[in-house]
């Protein structure tokens, strides 16, 4: 089986700008670095809420936390074209 792409999963919340910046930001870095991405609302889902409500938008990578509040995209395309095994 081919290797799959690494899966960028965005913690987020409507109308979070934050959120915002960090989801363009994530998305600039695939002209550089090619991975999967997927944007969770947490909005009402309580387990969520309490994980991440305080740090949206947190990043991850391959289920690792990556970031949280900001993503600096130079490192962000470095942790996805060599993350930590």
């Amino acid at each position: 089986m081919a290797n799959s792409l690494p899966l960028v999963t965005i913690y987020s919340r409507k109308n979070c700008h934050l959120c915002d910046v960090a989801k363009e930001v994530v998305e600039s870095a695939k002209s550089e670095a090619d991975f999967d991405l997927e944007i969770v609302f947490i909005d009402g889902d309580t387990d969520l809420e309490k994980l991440y409500g305080e740090e949206v938008p947190v990043t991850m990578i391959n289920g690792q936390r990556h970031d949280y509040f900001r993503v600096d995209r130079a490192r962000f395309i470095a942790a996805v074209l060599h993350p930590h095994q």
